[in-house]
C-alpha cells in the first residue's frame, strides 16, 4: 500500500502540472508508471480492485485508472459492470443495467428551494449514511411542459454542459413523460431533434457518437376521473430494453463509454473528482439488430389494510412514510404469459423523510433510467390522485 500511496502522490502532482499547460492526453501516454511489466501491473490492480469493494475506499480503483493509459485500460478490463459485480465504479456505471440478483439501494434528496434532486448510492443498510453522489436533476417549468435536466455534476445542471446525461420531459398535465438519453442507448437509436439538441451539439467534438436526445422510455399515469380510491397507476414502456432481457439468457443494452468532449480530462469530471472513460465504439444492444417487443413495467398492485385503512406494499423496511408517490414496478405480463420473472421488483421508490426518498433498482434498468422514472413521481398530478 505504501507503493500505491507513492503512485497516488505522483499522479496528483502530475495532474497539477498538466492543468497548468493543458496537456492531459500526452501526460497519460508518457507517464513513467506506464513502463511497469503488464503482468505485474495487472496482478497489483486485481488485488486493489478486490480489496476496495465499497465506497469511499473504492476511489483508489478509480485513481488507478487515471495514472496513465496502460493502467486505465487494464483497470477497465478488470472492473466489471454493475450487472455482474453489483458495484458502481466509473461514471458510465449509472448508464448500465443494475445487478440481476438483488436490488441496488440508493436514495434521493430533494431541495425544494432550488428545485433540485440528488441521487446517492447507499453505503450501508441504514438511512443515516452520507452516501456516494451519483446524479443530480433540476426541475425547469415551461409554459407547455416540465423538464428535469439530469447531470453528473451537482453544480452544473444544464443541457449545454459536458456533464449532461439526459432529461425527463412531461406533458402539460404531468400525466405522460418521456425519458431522453444524451447518447445512443443502443446501435441504431434514433435521435429526437429539438432546440435543446442543437444547444448540446454546439459542444459536440467526437464525430463517432452524436450527443442529443434519444428517447429511451415513456411513462404514463392513468387518469382518475371518477375519483376512486387507490394509489396512482403508472405504466412504463422501456423503448431501449427488449422484453426478452428479463428472460433466461436475455440481454439488456449496456453502454460502455461516454461521448463527452472532455472525457480524457479526469480532474475536471466531478462524479469522482478525477476520472472517467473515453469513447471508442458506439454502444450496442439487442434493439439495434432484433425486432423484439419492448419491456413494459407497471406498478405492483397494493392491498387494502382494513386495520390501517390504507393501501399497503411490502418495502421490507425501506419505506417508512405513506405517500401517493410510493410505488413498486414489476414487468408487465402483457407481452406474453406471466412467469416468475414478472414477480421480481425491478424498481421501488418511497418516502422516508420530508425530503428524503429511497430508490432501489435492479437489472435490466440503469440508475439513470430508475432516477428519471422516480423524478416523474414528484410532479403533482391532480387528475390522477
Amino acid at each position: 500500500m505504501a507503493i500505491m500511496r507513492s503512485i497516488m502522490r505522483s499522479r496528483s502532482q502530475r495532474v497539477v502540472q498538466e492543468e497548468e499547460v493543458v496537456v492531459f492526453d500526452d501526460g497519460l501516454r508518457q507517464s513513467c508508471w506506464a513502463n511497469m511489466p503488464h503482468e505485474l501491473l495487472r496482478e497489483v490492480l486485481i488485488r486493489i480492485e478486490a480489496s476496495e469493494a465499497t465506497w469511499p475506499p473504492r476511489k483508489s480503483v478509480v485513481a488507478c485508472a487515471g495514472v496513465c493509459r496502460s493502467w486505465r485500460q487494464i483497470t477497465k478490463d478488470i472492473v466489471k459492470t454493475p450487472e455482474l459485480s453489483s458495484k458502481i465504479t466509473f461514471p458510465i456505471s449509472v448508464k448500465q443495467p443494475g445487478p440481476k440478483e438483488h436490488l441496488l439501494q440508493c436514495f434521493i434528496k430533494r431541495d425544494r428551494s432550488t428545485q433540485t434532486y440528488h441521487l446517492f448510492l447507499s453505503l450501508s443498510s441504514t438511512l443515516a449514511d452520507e452516501g456516494k453522489f451519483l446524479l443530480a436533476a433540476r426541475k425547469c417549468r415551461r409554459s407547455t411542459c416540465t423538464d428535469y435536466i439530469i447531470s453528473l455534476d451537482a453544480d452544473d445542471i444544464s443541457r449545454g454542459s459536458n456533464t449532461y446525461v439526459g432529461k425527463l420531459r412531461s406533458n402539460f398535465l404531468g400525466t405522460k413523460f418521456t425519458i431522453y438519453d444524451g447518447q445512443p442507448p443502443h446501435a441504431g437509436a434514433k435521435i429526437t431533434k429539438s432546440r435543446s439538441t442543437r444547444l448540446v451539439n454546439l459542444k459536440q467534438v467526437s464525430p463517432k457518437i452524436p450527443t442529443g436526445n434519444y428517447p429511451v422510455a415513456h411513462i404514463s399515469y392513468e387518469l382518475n376521473v371518477l375519483g376512486s380510491r387507490g394509489p396512482r397507476r403508472m405504466h412504463c414502456v422501456m423503448d431501449s430494453i427488449p422484453v426478452s432481457a428479463i428472460e433466461t439468457g436475455g440481454v439488456a443494452p449496456t453502454q460502455t463509454e461516454f461521448s463527452f468532449n472532455n472525457v480524457d480530462m479526469f480532474p475536471s469530471f466531478p462524479f469522482f473528482r478525477s476520472k472517467s472513460n473515453r469513447v471508442e465504439n458506439p454502444p450496442s444492444g439487442p434493439l439495434g439488430d432484433q425486432k423484439d417487443g419492448m419491456l413494459v413495467l407497471k406498478n405492483k398492485a397494493p392491498r387494502w389494510h382494513e386495520q390501517l385503512q390504507c393501501w399497503c406494499l411490502n418495502f421490507h423496511g425501506r419505506v417508512t412514510i405513506a405517500s401517493v408517490k410510493n410505488f413498486q414496478l414489476v414487468a408487465s405480463p402483457e407481452n406474453g404469459p406471466s412467469g416468475p420473472e414478472h414477480d421480481k421488483i425491478i424498481l421501488q421508490f418511497g418516502k422516508v423523510g420530508k425530503d428524503l426518498f429511497t430508490m432501489d433498482y435492479r437489472y435490466p434498468i440503469s440508475a439513470f433510467q430508475a432516477f428519471a422514472i422516480c423524478l416523474s413521481s414528484f410532479d403533482t398530478k391532480i387528475a390522477c390522485e
